[in-house]
C-alpha cells in the first residue's frame, strides 16, 4: 500500500476525523496541522502519530495516521476495530486510564508521558504528549484524540 494515500475508510468518517484538528486547534489555540484544502490527508501526513477513539466505555480506535501505524504496527482496518486501551500493556492501563479522566475534566493536557505497545508486542514510550477532548462547535464530546513523537522504533523504552 502507499503510505501517502489516505486510506478509504477513513473517507467515511470525515467529519468525526475533522474534529481532530479542530478541536485541537480551539483547546490549544494553534493548529495540529497546516491548513489544508484537504485536512484528512494532513492529517494523514502529518509527522506527528495521532490517534483518536470516540466515545463510551471501552472505545475503539476511529483514526491513526500513518505515523501512528507504523509505531503500533498495524494497519488502519485492523486499528479501527481495536479498544484503544489495548494501546497499552496491561501495567501501564491505570495510568493512562487517569491519564485520559484528567482529559475529560480538565479538556486537554500537553505533558503525559508513557509506555505503548504495538499490535506486535513492541513496547515504547510516548512523552510529552498533548491529549484532548473532541469537542464539536456546540461543545458536544465525540471522543478523544492523542499526539506524540513518533518512537524510534529501535530504542527500548526507559522504565
Amino acid at each position: 500500500m502507499d503510505t501517502d494515500l489516505l486510506p478509504a475508510c477513513y473517507r467515511t468518517d470525515a467529519e468525526r476525523i475533522a474534529l481532530v484538528a479542530a478541536s485541537h486547534e480551539r483547546l490549544f489555540g494553534r493548529p495540529l496541522v497546516a491548513r489544508s484544502d484537504d485536512p484528512l490527508l494532513a492529517l494523514w501526513r502529518a509527522p506527528l502519530a495521532i490517534v483518536a477513539h470516540g466515545p463510551g466505555e471501552d472505545p475503539c480506535f476511529f483514526f491513526a495516521n500513518r505515523a501512528a501505524l507504523a509505531a503500533f504496527e498495524t494497519d488502519a482496518e485492523s486499528i479501527r476495530r481495536m479498544p484503544s486501551r489495548l494501546s497499552a500493556g496491561p501495567q501501564d492501563r491505570t495510568a493512562r486510564a487517569a491519564a485520559l479522566a484528567r482529559v475529560a475534566r480538565e479538556g486537554f493536557i500537553d505533558d503525559y508521558t508513557g509506555v505503548r505497545v504495538s499490535t506486535r508486542g513492541q513496547r515504547f514510550r510516548i512523552e510529552a504528549a498533548r491529549l484532548w477532548n473532541l469537542l464539536d462547535e456546540q461543545g458536544r464530546c465525540h471522543g478523544q484524540a492523542a499526539a506524540f513523537a513518533p518512537p524510534d522504533a529501535q530504542a527500548a523504552p526507559r522504565d
